[in-house]
């Protein structure tokens, strides 16, 4: 193993970014020779590295994939989140760099695993399958925040000029490649029942996210922003395939979760019958800090009033139309503002997904007997994480939090399917029964119907009732989850919803109003002002993030960067 890793290490030095550094070294065959590509062990082992892709909750202190991605409408982060590069493009980015490295590993694997004499077809398929799976997944990302992008589908060396400095291909043609890859991927991909390695499962949820991503990317773009006009054709090819990977995965027999906050805070995911992947954590091998962060004397990133205004009520109403008690203001109760009377008419996910008081500063919460104080820069604090039966010592203290985290499991695949359906405009409510209405079972709400039967006021997308509702109901579910939201207002072509100035309450709190004399965050009106004074205005170009200018200095061909940058 240690070789394995030494070896993944070398290689991923080796960057298609054309820098002086790379082209300085040696070949790089020496480090994917026959003495190594032997056997499947040594083949599992290389393949190990992709699984850093998937950070779940992080390793140590470091961050993770949930709660931290706040530059949404669904949190007002401790520091104001800005853009991800507010003005200038930068001269450098781990992010293309790092994207690279994992697409030419996916490459080595691609061209070595064939050449292992002791592998019968069935077992080199599978392989392959795994490597182009992680290609398709690393061009995916890259695609989505850089566009156009050149196609590497070889080891590079110091003498591939040509690719080297080759030039950038319409990203439509890269997410056809995209799509090659995935489609071999869950026909070879062995069909086995492991929720934590490769399977055909996992393929097939992989490739469901990646195909509705550019189903809709290319149904809603514009051509005034930067873009390519719309694409109906390659979206509903791309929404199909969507729907047909989903299905494959609502065949296997999984199931969904009692418990909702049970696929967050579980130290054990091994048997819950929701999970295709998920990344285990072990007490004093390794660990995580979401627990604590999310708990700690430093002050969280709550939830916004815009994310808590779009839970439903038991009656299955918005807050215009419930006639339900709709009210916000928490009444004060023993030293807090409570929200126990507020949740209990609401979709079950928000109870378990913050806490039942407010805390902000003037008035800190103590979840641990250490009389540790949290507060939220909204007031809304996060629970989704947090478990109570776990020792305190191991919830309150970074880097030693063991909870384990999902990676793929059934409820997005669920989501994902009803929204193709509905974007196919071929919607049933067969569709919607062995979809998103199971979800809202576990929710305490009532069914969806294609025909919705109310308008929500809120509605600003320009959809229709049902697409509205189905994106409500995919934003309340995946709360806090990876980056779900941002890269969901990308594909809807709803960036715009970030502009502050325009949306306020996405970086509004909590209504403190019964709070007479002990509140001491800044407030606007009754609510509190999660903003930091900053203020984030959107701007067209932000659709896509810009190419380093290090990288065009470099390659000319990769010039003109992208618009506005």
């Amino acid at each position: 193993m240690k070789k394995i890793k030494y070896i993944a290490c070398l290689l991923s030095l080796a960057v298609v970014s054309g820098c002086d550094s790379i082209l300085d070294k040696g070949p790089l065959d020496s480090f994917t020779n026959d003495n190594f590509w032997t056997g499947e062990g040594n083949i599992s082992g290389y393949a190990n590295a992709f699984y850093e892709q998937f950070l779940g909750y992080g390793n140590g202190n470091g961050y993770g994939d949930f709660y931290f991605k706040t530059l949404s409408d669904d949190q007002a982060g401790m520091s104001f989140a800005k853009w991800t590069y507010p003005d200038n493009a930068p001269s450098t980015s781990a992010t293309w760099k790092n994207g690279w490295i994992e697409v030419r590993r996916a490459n080595i694997m691609l061209e070595n695993v064939p050449t292992v004499a002791s592998l019968d077809e069935a077992t080199k398929n599978h392989w392959l399958g795994v490597a182009r799976l992680m290609r398709a997944w690393q061009y995916y990302h890259l695609v989505r925040m850089y566009g156009n992008l050149p196609w590497i589908d070889k080891a590079l060396n110091i003498n591939d000029e040509g690719e080297i400095y080759g030039n950038r291909e319409d990203r439509d043609m890269v997410m056809d490649k995209v799509l090659e890859d995935l489609d071999f991927a869950v026909t070879n991909i062995k069909d086995i029942p492991s929720k934590t390695t490769w399977s055909r499962s996992l393929a097939n949820a992989m490739k469901a996210e990646v195909c509705l991503y550019e189903g809709t990317f290319r149904k809603y773009r514009k051509n005034e922003d930067g873009q390519q006009a719309p694409d109906a054709t390659g979206a509903a090819r791309y929404l199909t395939a969507c729907k047909e990977a989903c299905l494959a995965v609502m065949s296997k027999g999984y199931k969904l979760n009692t418990s909702y906050q049970g696929n967050y805070n579980s130290t054990d995911l091994s048997s819950n019958p929701e999970m295709i992947l998920y990344k285990a954590y072990k007490e004093g091998l390794l660990m995580h800090s979401t627990i604590d962060y999310t708990c700690s004397s430093t002050q969280i990133s709550g939830m916004s009033k815009n994310a808590f205004e779009s839970y439903l009520f038991k009656d299955g109403k918005p807050m215009a139309l419930t006639s339900l008690n709709k009210s916000d203001e928490a009444p004060f109760q023993y030293g807090h503002l409570s929200l126990k009377a507020i949740l209990a008419v609401r979709d079950k996910r928000l109870a378990q997904t913050i806490d039942t008081v407010l805390l902000y500063n003037g008035r800190g919460f103590t979840r641990f007997n250490t009389g540790m104080e949290s507060t939220s820069s909204t007031g809304y604090g996060v629970a989704k994480y947090d478990n109570e039966a776990i020792p305190e010592g191991f919830r309150s203290q970074s880097g030693k939090n063991y909870t384990h985290a999902p990676l793929f499991w059934l409820s997005v695949i669920y989501l994902n399917y009803a929204e193709a359906c509905a974007e196919l405009g071929n919607i049933t409510q067969d569709d919607l029964d062995k979809s998103i209405n199971l979800l809202k079972d576990r929710a305490g709400l009532p069914h969806l119907n294609p025909i919705v039967g109310f308008s929500d006021p809120a509605n600003n997308h320009g959809v229709s009732d049902l697409i509205w509702e189905i994106r409500r109901e995919r934003r309340c579910e995946l709360m806090f989850d990876n980056d779900n939201r941002y890269w969901d207002l990308i594909r809807w072509h709803q960036l715009d919803k970030l502009d502050t100035t325009k949306y306020p309450d996405i970086i509004l709190g909590a209504n403190v109003a019964n709070d007479m004399d002990g509140c001491e965050a800044n407030k606007v009106g009754k609510y509190i002002d999660g903003s930091k004074d900053g203020s984030r205005i959107y701007d067209k170009k932000h659709y896509l993030y810009p190419i380093p200018t290090g990288q065009i200095a470099l390659n000319p061909q990769l010039a003109p960067n992208n618009p506005g940058w």
